[in-house]
């Protein structure tokens, strides 16, 4: 039997992966599906889902508004150019 060269994968990973990719071609603002879609749509745990979408926004590549979801984040560079554009 061939050996995992990293060790097994958790879960979560492949749904981060997912949706980095799916992020790639949306725009700020826009909506990220649901932790109760992702969870459908890849076949994990709620709870996998929102460790998924927990690591997205700790690397602040999206926003989530309570009681309204989670959006795609602006670059944190456009916020210092809009700033330079302001001023």
């Amino acid at each position: 039997m061939p050996e995992i060269p990293s060790g097994p994968r958790a879960p979560y990973m492949d749904v981060l992966d997912a949706l980095l990719d799916e992020i790639k071609g949306k725009q700020p603002g826009d909506p990220i599906p649901s932790e109760t879609a992702l969870s459908q749509r890849h076949g994990v745990a709620r709870m996998t889902a929102r460790r998924a979408l927990g690591v997205l926004r700790e690397r602040g590549l999206i926003e989530t508004r309570w009681g309204k979801g989670s959006f795609v984040a602006r670059p944190a560079d456009s916020d210092a150019e809009d700033e330079r554009q302001d001023g």
